[in-house]
C-alpha cells in the first residue's frame, strides 16, 4: 500500500510576519542607541560648561584674594565681565560666551548668613557664572578687613 499523504517540502528561512518582527526589534534597537548617544552628548556638554565655570569663579577669587574690602566694593560689587577676566584681568576671549557676575554684601560678624547694610568688617563674595543668560555655577566666600 502506497502512502497517499503528500509529503510537503519545508523551506528554509522566516515567514512574514517573523521578518517584520525582527525588522520592528532592530529599529527600536537603533532608536535606544541614538537617544542614548544624544543624552550622553547632553550630559558631557553640560559638564564641560560646569568645568569651564568652576574654572572662572577660581579666575575670579584669585584675581580679587588680595585687594582690600574698599577696593573691592568699589571696583568689583555688581559688575559684569564679558567676556571674563583672568587673574591678572586680561580679557578671555575663548570663553566669551560666558559671563562673570561679581555681587557683595556686607554681613554680620557673628552669623555670616545674615546680610547687613552697613559697613562691617566682613563682606561675602559671591560671583556667578553665567553662559548667555543662563546661570551655570556660582560660588560664595568671606573676606574680612585686615586693617
Amino acid at each position: 500500500m502506497k502512502n497517499t499523504a503528500k509529503k510537503h517540502k519545508t523551506r528554509g528561512g522566516f515567514t512574514l510576519i517573523e521578518a517584520l518582527f525582527a525588522a520592528m526589534l532592530l529599529g527600536l534597537v537603533i532608536a535606544a542607541l541614538a537617544a542614548a548617544s544624544t543624552s550622553f552628548t547632553m550630559a558631557n556638554g553640560y559638564g564641560v560648561d560646569l568645568s569651564t565655570a568652576e574654572f572662572l569663579i577660581e579666575e575670579m577669587r584669585e584675581r580679587t584674594a588680595n585687594i582690600d574690602i574698599d577696593t573691592l566694593l568699589a571696583s568689583y560689587e555688581g559688575q559684569t565681565f564679558s567676556p571674563p577676566v583672568d587673574v591678572s584681568g586680561a580679557d578671555m576671549a575663548d570663553f566669551g560666551q560666558f559671563a562673570q557676575q561679581v555681587e557683595i554684601a556686607f554681613v554680620e560678624s557673628g552669623n555670616f548668613s545674615n546680610t547687613v547694610t552697613g559697613p562691617t568688617d566682613f563682606v561675602r563674595v559671591t560671583v556667578t557664572v553665567t553662559k548667555g543668560s543662563q546661570p551655570i555655577s556660582n560660588t560664595s566666600w568671606i573676606r574680612a578687613r585686615l586693617n
